[in-house]
């Protein structure tokens, strides 16, 4: 797996024309930030954080998709236990 990540590493920088360390320091950041909203939009859907706050967290679309998914998910659940 490591070797794995290095060679991704090294073919995007070489496409970019990036050095391998702002490669990583990117994929970092990106990383950082889809974990942080998800963790957001957890705490959100267990009633830890109110809905205005979340959407100045991570914004009014990730909020009203995630109020979606929850509901099919949920809409999913009631069809299983009824059918």
């Amino acid at each position: 797996m490591a070797a794995e990540i290095t060679d991704r590493v090294r073919e995007i920088a070489e496409a970019r024309g990036l050095p391998e360390s702002e490669v990583l320091e990117r994929a970092l950041e990106r990383g950082l930030e889809h974990l942080w909203e998800d963790l957001v939009l957890a705490q959100y859907l267990d009633g830890e954080l109110d809905r205005g706050e979340t959407i100045e967290r991570v914004g009014r679309t990730k909020v009203e998709r995630a109020e979606r998914e929850r509901e099919v998910v949920e809409e999913d659940v009631d069809w299983g236990l009824n059918a």
